[in-house]
């Protein structure tokens, strides 16, 4: 009855095995599932994220106010009258510090003015790691597609190879013609070898962006190309001014330059601490409330005051800096998305069509010996090359999409889990 059993407790160890580790999963990679485990696993986003609690534990530490001081003491006392016995001798003091409203005030803006940039730089975390998954994600599809088509070029290089090789064999053919056809065979296979390499590089470049348990051949699913139309370039200008978080970022930095320069310069005022104070002794007991308030006389706080305007000046600086950084980096991949668009739409409208029909002419001039091989073999490879830079140039569209649309702050597909 035990030995009945053991096939049974297999299947089901291994059943546990497959559930509890993820790496196990034979289901093709979606975009969606990618981001949405991005979302979860990635540790550069849990850096920011982490940040962000830090900065709203700065803001609840700026809206504090400060903590009362108590000072205790207690000794012996020795009497100067005759009669009164020596005693005990305790001293209390109560102290606070009542900070300026104003001070208070321009604390708080510094706070909240870091909490929104830390808020901002979560954001363009977000963005930023969507876009690289997504063109991690679509450079593993470009990568498949590049081995499909030295696959391809392969087997009908094989099968060419093997037509020259009766040819030669019945004397139809000089054995060079085979010589080259081996040659190109053997170029073909090593096209293969390296389509399969890149594959694996870029599977290597997704998990680790992804940073899930997942297998070392994991597949991802065909996905649909993001739509090639975009507005005009001055409303994609317009949409990053109004979106990119580095600029709200750099914003939010250049408030809080301001609100430190304000805070150095209230803080030229005394601020007052109140105490309140009780001696006693075997004579006599005694009760004290006192104010005490620093004089400015040999600091004003000119060294602070200007190392925060300094600071506020280059925060303006690096604002206008950053908007111009961006602005051109919109430029430049708005040029290469024009570029790989008209490329694809000349692909698509005359060069792939011209370099398939070249292909079929030389294919039936070799067949009824018009053509010797190296004609046929050179529309071959015309063929060849024109579909890699077909997919080279759709790829390259791609990637302007998803940066246009990282500037943009905008999902590159909808239902993202980002």
């Amino acid at each position: 009855m035990q030995l009945l059993n053991l096939p049974i407790r297999f299947c089901l160890s291994i059943f546990l095995i497959i559930a509890i580790n993820p790496s196990y999963a034979t289901t093709p990679l979606t975009l969606n599932e990618a981001l949405r485990l991005a979302a979860i696993h990635s540790p550069a986003l849990a850096d920011v994220i982490a940040q962000e609690r830090g900065a709203n534990a700065a803001l609840t530490t700026a809206q504090a106010y400060p903590n009362p001081d108590l000072q205790i003491g207690a000794g012996r006392s020795l009497s100067k009258h005759i009669g009164i016995p020596n005693g005990h001798t305790s001293v209390a003091t109560l102290s606070q510090l009542v900070e300026l409203p104003s001070v208070r005030a321009a604390r708080r803006q510094g706070a909240e003015a870091g909490f929104t940039a830390s808020e901002a730089v979560v954001s363009d975390a977000r963005i930023n790691l969507r876009a690289s998954v997504t063109q991690a994600y679509f450079d593993v599809l470009r990568r498949q597609e590049e081995l499909k088509l030295a696959t391809v070029n392969h087997e009908l290089l094989m099968q060419i190879r093997d037509r020259v090789k009766l040819k030669v064999k019945v004397g139809e053919s000089p054995r060079f013609e085979l010589v080259k056809a081996e040659v190109e065979v053997l170029a073909a296979k090593s096209a293969v070898n390296s389509a399969e390499l890149r594959i694996t590089q870029s599977r290597d470049r997704l998990r680790a962006l992804i940073g899930a348990p997942l297998a070392g051949n994991f597949k991802v699913a065909q996905e649909k190309l993001l739509p090639p139309d975009l507005p005009e370039l001055e409303e994609l200008r317009k949409d990053l001014l109004e979106r990119q978080p580095l600029l709200k970022v750099a914003d939010a930095q250049t408030r809080r330059a301001q609100a430190r320069v304000q805070l150095e310069r209230n803080l030229r005022y005394p601020q007052p601490t109140i105490s309140v104070a009780s001696f006693q002794d075997p004579d006599w007991k005694q009760w004290q409330v006192g104010v005490t308030l620093p004089l400015p006389l040999w600091n004003r706080r000119q060294g602070p005051i200007g190392e925060a305007v300094a600071g506020f000046d280059r925060a303006v600086a690096e604002k206008q800096q950053a908007r111009i950084n961006l602005l051109g980096v919109l430029d430049q991949a708005y040029g290469r998305y024009k570029i790989a668009k008209n490329q694809v739409e000349i692909f698509e409208t005359d060069l792939m069509h011209d370099a398939e029909n070249a292909m079929k002419v030389a294919e039936a001039a070799y067949r009824y010996g018009e053509r010797g091989i190296l004609d046929f073999l050179d529309a071959q490879r015309v063929l060849r090359t024109t579909r890699l830079d077909y997919l080279n140039a759709r790829y390259e569209l791609q990637a302007a999409l998803i940066e246009i649309a990282r500037l943009r702050a905008f999902p590159p597909n909808a239902g993202e889990a980002l």
